[in-house]
């Protein structure tokens, strides 16, 4: 059985949603769970600081095999598993705490490199009937935060991955934060992007 954490984001920037929390509510866990996928699932706050440490935290208690972290991004009408994430954080709005930090995430190199191949990810989901494709910027807020502590503070194989920033009514107010482009209407669902997570988890089994 290989276990996996996977996290979604509380809602921000005065938004009630956020598609990734939405998203991982609807992974199919029993469907993975025959096929030898244990996932854990778990909601990080939208904040610099917040979320990095309770990243760390959840792999600290869950010790899982594998740490895929998902996000919104309101730019983009596809499913897109990060290929990396870089050492700056910049913030266009406040994060949860209140906070807009700049400048250097940690003490390391530029860029690092996802340690789970995003190109299997994207493979699956494509497989699933679901648009996906490899993304080579995960943006400088907190996705960004998060996506490169899944890097350093876990020894494992470990990706983001960017969910359209669906909303059942109306148009996302976040999402800016990652692509700076115009919103878009995102044709896919929340149980679309509950197929695509559970898809791209599901090339994780063995």
């Amino acid at each position: 059985m290989t276990r996996v954490l996977v996290t979604g984001f509380e809602p921000f920037g005065g938004d009630r949603v956020n598609a990734s929390q939405e998203a991982v509510a609807r992974i199919d866990v029993e469907d993975l769970r025959a096929r030898g996928v244990e996932v854990i699932r778990e909601t990080l706050p939208v904040t610099f600081v917040g979320g990095p440490d309770a990243l760390e935290a959840a792999i600290g208690q869950h010790l899982p095999d594998v740490v895929v972290c998902v996000g919104e991004a309101g730019g983009r009408g596809e499913v897109t598993p990060e290929l990396s994430a870089v050492n700056d954080q910049v913030a266009r709005i406040a994060d949860n705490d209140g906070r807009q930090p700049a400048g250097a995430l940690d003490d390391g190199p530029a860029v690092l490199t996802a340690t789970l191949d995003p190109a299997q990810l994207v493979t699956a989901i494509r497989d699933a009937g679901i648009p996906a494709r490899v993304s080579e910027d995960a943006g400088r807020f907190v996705c960004n935060a998060v996506f490169r502590a899944s890097l350093t503070r876990f020894n494992g194989p470990a990706d983001f991955i960017h969910v359209p920033a669906h909303r059942e009514v109306g148009i996302a107010v976040t999402g800016a934060e990652t692509d700076d482009a115009a919103p878009v209407v995102a044709e896919l669902t929340f149980d679309d992007l509950g197929r695509a997570l559970t898809a791209a988890l599901g090339s994780l089994a063995g």
